[in-house]
């Protein structure tokens, strides 16, 4: 068993720079809880991956998620599904941080 708080969901520092923080904190045989806390105006990279569904929960600010081309408002509170294959990428429009935890299986392969 592990808990965490929704502020910080520990694990280790993935990236540290001037678009975002990542950190995964890796549980269970295949399940990670991942944390990003995405500075003002900054988009994260975008991907998609094979084999692989996302949970994005959003926490604190507010931006546009952009699945296959299709942009839409997040806000904190909001909890978007990605399903295997989607392209996916996080727009933070605002001048605040936007935080957002991701839960995913199967490790990182992005």
């Amino acid at each position: 068993m592990i808990k965490v708080n929704i502020i910080d969901v520990g694990g280790e520092v993935i990236k540290d720079n001037e678009q975002y923080l990542l950190k995964d904190n890796k549980f269970g045989k295949n399940l990670i809880l991942s944390s990003t806390m995405l500075r003002a105006n900054q988009s994260t990279n975008g991907h998609k991956h094979e084999g692989q569904e996302e949970v994005y929960h959003f926490v604190k600010g507010k931006g546009e998620m952009e699945i296959d081309g299709n942009r839409f408002d997040v806000q904190e509170g909001d909890i978007v599904c990605i399903e295997d294959g989607e392209f996916h990428r996080v727009h933070n429009t605002g001048h605040l941080g936007l935080y957002f935890v991701c839960v995913f299986d199967g490790g990182r392969n992005h």
